[in-house]
This record gives structure tokens, C-alpha cells and sequence, in this order.
């Protein structure tokens, strides 16, 4: 009687000891939707640092039913790679400027027309406004959804180990640009020898002298440390550009319409968050860039765009009228 209880009580006992080993081991409820991020932003860039915030905030919205992974740092390639992944469906969202998305959609390279923006304030009122929505609706031709409110990836400046004071002494220069038509051109349109080059390799060009200078917002000159391999920073604000939000078409049809919206307002929500760290990190830039051993100079944009009038008539024609009146909206006339 004794023997039969004690085995009793071992058998529960096991039993009971079983099934927490199989409660403790049990995985977590895996996510409906289960997605990528892509960037070629360090993991210390406010792009990438909010994004992560936000697509936590976003997976507790939903319940856990939408998870994204982030890969930030070119992981999954350069920009180009990567637009060409957010097409196929290889890769679901991506952040991407418009000047480089221009490459698939010439549209998009619009916000980066040089000296259109006189600041951020007004770039962001065009891109917010009717001005992005018209850009959102071209770009989504090929095969991507577009969310509203880009992000901050700020005005370009020119870095080269010489003094840029005026555009002459641009010309011949090999120059780094993004693989971007409207940067090849303003650059060529400058008397400069452009280069297209995705930024995961600027560095190495730089240092093994393929090209001479390259062209970037402060953010990226420090991530990149190309103040390591450049001399001199030129503030010249060229261009301005953002970061559009880009997802798969197909994956983001295939999201209830709950979980979009969750989306779209995390990303408008993040959007200020970003935009405001963005700006703060770039006004403490200069000095810094400055100790580590730059020379600043001040570039006479007038003898730039003395230069630019063909370059206007042309991405002018490519826009067309509708698109280049409601940026002219914002901007004044340009050209």
C-alpha cells in the first residue's frame, strides 16, 4: 500500500514537474506578421535609434501581431540593393532618400532639387503637404506604398581635401554623389567629375583616393568618420533631402487595415521625434567635425547657381509642370 501511494505521488510529482519544464521551454506566441526594416544609417543615427522605438511601440499597438526586425549599417546591402529588395518583396520597409529613389521613380528625386528649400521649416511644410502627397502617389507606381511624413536626412554640404569657396573650384573634381541622376547632374552641371558611389563604400573610395570629395549632411560626414579621410568641410545646403518611408505593396496589402494604421501613425508620431533629434545632433556637428581637424568654409552659392540654369530647364521637363508648381508653391519660382 505504502510502495503503490509512493509511486503515486513520484508519478504526480513527474508529471507535474514535466509539464512546467514544457510551460518554462514553450515559445512565445510567434507574430502574425513577421517583417524587415532596412537603412544604411549607423545603429547610433536617429533614423535607426527611433525606428527601433518605434516598431517596439508598434508591436505592443498590435498585440504582438506585426514584428519587425531591424537591419540597419547596409546589412542587407547598399541603397540600390535595398530598393531593389522593397520591390520583389525581400525586404518589407525601407527608409530611402528621395534622391537615390530617383533611380526607379524620377519623381522622387524632387525634394532634392538643388537650392530649392531656404531651411528645413519649408521643406518639411512641402513634404507634409500636397506637395509629398503628389510625390507619394508617383513613386507608389513602382510597386511600393509610401507612408506620409518623411523623416529628417538634412541639407548636404561638400567635404574634399581642399577649400571649396567657389564653384571653379569644383571643377574636374572626382566627386562622391549618391547613384542618383539629379546629383550626377548638379555635379556635372558644376564643372565637377561626379562618381556614383553607395555610401557603405564611401569611405574606402575616399581613402584610396577613387574619388577626391564627396557631397553628404553633417549626420553622415561623423557616422561615416569621413573626417578621417577629407580636410576640409564647405557648407554649401546644395540640396536637402529626407527619408521616405517605403513598404512592399503586397506586404503592406496584406495587413488588416488596424494594423496599417498603427503604422502610419507610429511613423507620423516618430517623425517629430526623429526630425527634432536630427536637428540637434547636426547644430553640435560643427564644432565637432571642427576638433577633429576639419577647416570650415563658407562656399559663394551665387557663383553656383550661376551655373545651374540648364540643369533648372531640364529636371524642369522631367517633372513637368504640375509637380513643379506645387514645389514652386513652397519655394518661390525656381530657376
Amino acid at each position: 500500500m505504502k510502495q503503490s501511494m509512493s509511486r503515486g505521488r513520484f508519478a504526480a510529482s513527474s508529471a507535474a514537474a514535466f509539464a512546467s519544464i514544457a510551460i518554462v521551454r514553450a515559445p512565445a506566441r510567434a507574430a502574425q506578421f513577421s517583417f524587415k526594416y532596412g537603412n544604411d544609417q549607423t545603429i547610433s543615427s536617429p533614423v535607426t535609434t527611433r525606428a527601433k522605438e518605434m516598431w517596439a511601440q508598434v508591436e505592443k499597438e498590435t498585440g504582438g501581431r506585426l514584428h519587425v526586425d531591424t537591419f540597419q549599417d547596409s546589412t542587407l546591402g547598399g541603397d540600390t540593393q535595398m530598393i531593389s529588395q522593397v520591390r520583389t518583396g525581400a525586404l518589407q520597409f525601407l527608409t530611402e532618400a528621395g534622391s537615390i529613389l530617383g533611380s526607379v521613380s524620377p519623381i522622387a528625386q524632387m525634394d532634392s532639387l538643388a537650392f530649392a528649400f531656404k531651411d528645413t521649416k519649408t521643406a518639411f511644410a512641402a513634404c507634409d503637404g500636397d506637395f509629398g502627397d503628389f510625390i507619394r502617389k508617383e513613386v507608389g507606381k513602382v510597386g511600393v506604398y509610401v507612408l506620409s511624413h518623411p523623416w529628417d536626412n538634412g541639407f548636404r554640404e561638400i567635404t574634399a581635401n581642399k577649400p571649396i569657396h567657389t564653384a571653379a573650384d569644383l571643377e574636374g573634381l572626382k566627386m562622391r554623389v549618391p547613384a542618383s541622376p539629379i546629383s550626377l547632374d548638379l555635379f556635372r552641371s558644376l564643372g565637377a567629375a561626379p562618381v556614383p558611389m553607395n555610401v557603405n563604400e564611401l569611405y574606402t573610395g575616399l581613402q584610396t583616393h577613387i574619388v577626391e570629395g564627396q557631397e553628404n549632411a553633417l549626420i553622415n560626414i561623423n557616422q561615416s568618420k569621413i573626417y578621417e579621410v577629407q580636410k576640409t568641410l564647405n557648407f554649401s545646403n546644395h540640396s536637402w533631402d529626407c527619408w521616405w518611408w517605403l513598404v512592399n505593396i503586397d506586404a503592406w496589402n496584406s495587413l488588416p487595415k488596424d494594423i496599417q494604421d498603427t503604422v502610419q501613425r507610429n511613423v507620423t508620431k516618430y517623425a517629430y521625434l526623429q526630425r527634432r533629434d536630427f536637428a540637434a545632433l547636426t547644430a553640435a556637428l560643427t564644432d565637432k567635425l571642427h576638433r577633429f581637424g576639419m577647416q570650415i568654409n563658407q562656399c559663394d552659392t551665387a557663383t553656383f547657381k550661376a551655373k545651374l540654369g540648364d540643369y533648372y530647364k531640364k529636371w524642369h521637363a522631367t517633372f513637368g509642370d504640375t509637380g513643379w508648381s506645387l514645389l514652386e508653391k513652397y519655394t518661390g519660382k525656381l530657376g
